[in-house]
């Protein structure tokens, strides 16, 4: 028995974690019990220096000391305030109204609006309650099917674990020893491909579906002038000039600033935040001089809209143009969130508190089971358990892309019973080394891993999103209060099956992703490769450049 356990201790360790996992248990005192307890069996077995454990507290203060980990904390409590201000509530009933008459506008306005949610609230739960509570009814009432109704809500609010700045992504970069800037960077072009996706997907249902997914009647739109319009051509109109203010600036900004060329990030961000500032001085002089050039609508789209997107603007620019740190970057989109709820006279110290309380929260949560899985990965190292690891993928046909579908394939069915920090913590780490072995980009690999454990917030049983959703939607019949109509409850097969297309949009962006890896690194800054037997040290012209002095003495003298 004794030589059994001392040759198999590392599959008996990730055994019994798996183990106490699926019972339910805590995951972070699972992770440092099982950790702590095999590491004292490996000392008494004298597998492992006695004095091992001693080095568990350094790495506890290390992670305490990891200023990375700050940006969770400083996204969750932006995201936080800005949900709790009601910028969802006014993002959803803007965009509805501009999209809404459109076969499938309702739809399409989730969507955008879930993707702008996403990139300023980094908060699935948020993202989906907000929607639920705003959307579902609206879409009830006019005809929108239950199951497509509640899947793109769902769809839609878990796009905030893959578009930046996730939490997801900061996780898998603090895991995987890369930067979060990269992972950002890295991930901007695959999460907005998903929701064009998405996007597509309504498209597809408005042409060969049109009953589930009916426009608006008339009488539904709410922003309309004197004269009985809607105003979205003022709108149409006014979005073009910005348009092409932006693009004009774009050419003439390597003018201004005297440089002949300029980096892409630097001229994308510098030209939106110039578009930004002009929709909303122009739409603020419309306003208050009452100049009649904007519609209402025009109006409250610019009103609405361009703040969160100049917030965006304002901590990804700076990220992406290596100007601030993920940190600092978080730090100032929390003060810019708390400025713009201050402005929109929606801040005060009740929500202030709620919002540092449920940032508390979710901060000690991620850092308990980032300790747990240190201890964990600690025992589970010193062990060789990543040797063993490495040759549970070494008779994989296929090579590299085989890892990468059977890694992929186990994530997925995990994600329908974990939860992705569960996964990121425990797998991540196992798997990183064996894809580094192979020569895989981990920037690359974690943005992989991400989108597959997007999918776990849809994945029925435990999908967290199906059950965000469950809880805010109706299960009982109802009487709607506008239409006066008799509205039927939502099931939870209605939700099940309303998931299941945006599960397989992800699995298929997966796919793409594997078989075009330059989706991804093509973002990347490019690495310079230093051939160490090829470099040439030369003195400069004139001396050894080693301090010969006027004398002829050398310069150590």
């Amino acid at each position: 028995m004794i030589e059994f356990v001392s040759a198999n201790l590392a599959p008996l360790l990730f055994a019994s974690v798996v183990f106490f996992l699926l019972s339910g248990f805590p995951v972070a005192f699972s992770l440092a019990a099982c950790g702590l307890f095999f590491g004292f069996i490996g000392i008494e077995l004298g597998l492992l220096p006695a004095a091992m454990l001693q080095a568990i507290p350094l790495r506890v203060f290390g992670i305490m000391q990891n200023e990375t980990l700050l940006a969770i904390p400083f996204f969750t409590l932006m995201g936080l305030v800005l949900e709790r201000s009601g910028m969802a509530e006014d993002l959803l009933d803007t965009v509805g109204q501009v999209f809404g008459p459109i076969r499938g506008g309702l739809a399409l306005a989730v969507v955008f609006v879930g993707a702008l949610l996403a990139a300023t609230t980094g908060v699935v739960a948020a993202s989906v309650i907000s929607m639920g509570l705003i959307s579902l009814p609206i879409m009830m009432r006019y005809g929108y099917s239950r199951p497509v109704a509640c899947g793109v809500i769902t769809a839609a609010g878990t796009l905030a674990q893959a578009i930046p700045p996730s939490l997801v992504l900061i996780v898998m970069a603090d895991q995987l020893g890369r930067s979060v800037g990269e992972m950002y960077r890295g991930a901007f072009f695959p999460a907005f491909t998903l929701v064009g996706l998405y996007a597509l997907y309504i498209i597809a249902l408005t042409i060969f579906r049109p009953k589930t997914v009916p426009g608006l009647p008339p009488e539904a739109i709410t922003f309309r002038e004197p004269s009985g319009r809607t105003g979205h051509r003022s709108l149409f109109a006014f979005f073009a000039m910005i348009t092409a203010l932006a693009v004009g600036f774009a050419q003439l900004y390597p003018g201004l600033i005297g440089a002949e060329s300029v980096a892409r990030d630097e001229l994308v961000v510098v030209s939106l935040t110039f578009a930004a500032a002009i929709a909303l001085t122009l739409a603020g002089v419309n306003h208050v001089f009452k100049l009649g050039l904007l519609s209402r609508m025009a109006e409250q789209v610019t009103f609405v809209l361009v703040p969160p997107l100049a917030l965006i603007f304002l901590v990804l620019g700076t990220i992406f143009l290596g100007i601030a740190t993920p940190t600092e970057g978080g730090a100032m989109g929390a003060t810019g969130a708390m400025i713009m709820a201050l402005a929109r006279r929606r801040l005060d110290m009740k929500t202030l508190v709620q919002a540092l309380e449920s940032t508390t929260k979710l901060s000690v949560f991620v850092m308990f089971i980032l300790i747990g899985s240190t201890v964990f990965s600690f025992t589970f190292n010193a062990v060789d358990g990543h040797i063993w690891v490495e040759h549970l993928f070494d008779k994989l046909p296929g090579g590299e892309l085989g890892f990468l579908i059977f890694v992929n394939t186990v994530i997925f069915f995990l994600g329908c019973f974990l939860d992705f920090f569960e996964i990121a913590f425990i797998l991540v780490p196992m798997l990183a080394p064996v894809a580094e072995n192979m020569g895989i980009d981990l920037i690359w690999f974690g943005i992989i891993l991400a989108i597959n454990l997007q999918t776990s917030f849809l994945t029925p049983p435990f999908g967290f999103a199906l059950f965000y959703l469950r809880s805010v939607a109706p299960i009982n019949h109802y009487l709607d209060r506008l239409s006066q109509k008799r509205i039927e409850g939502i099931k939870t097969t209605d939700i099940y099956r309303g998931s299941i297309p945006y599960i397989i949009i992800q699995v298929i962006l997966i796919a793409v992703l594997i078989a075009f890896p330059e989706l991804i690194t093509g973002n990347l800054e490019k690495k310079v490769d230093v051939d160490l037997d090829t470099i040439q040290i030369a003195p400069p012209p004139g001396g050894s450049g080693w301090g010969e002095g006027s004398g002829g003495t050398s310069g150590w003298d």
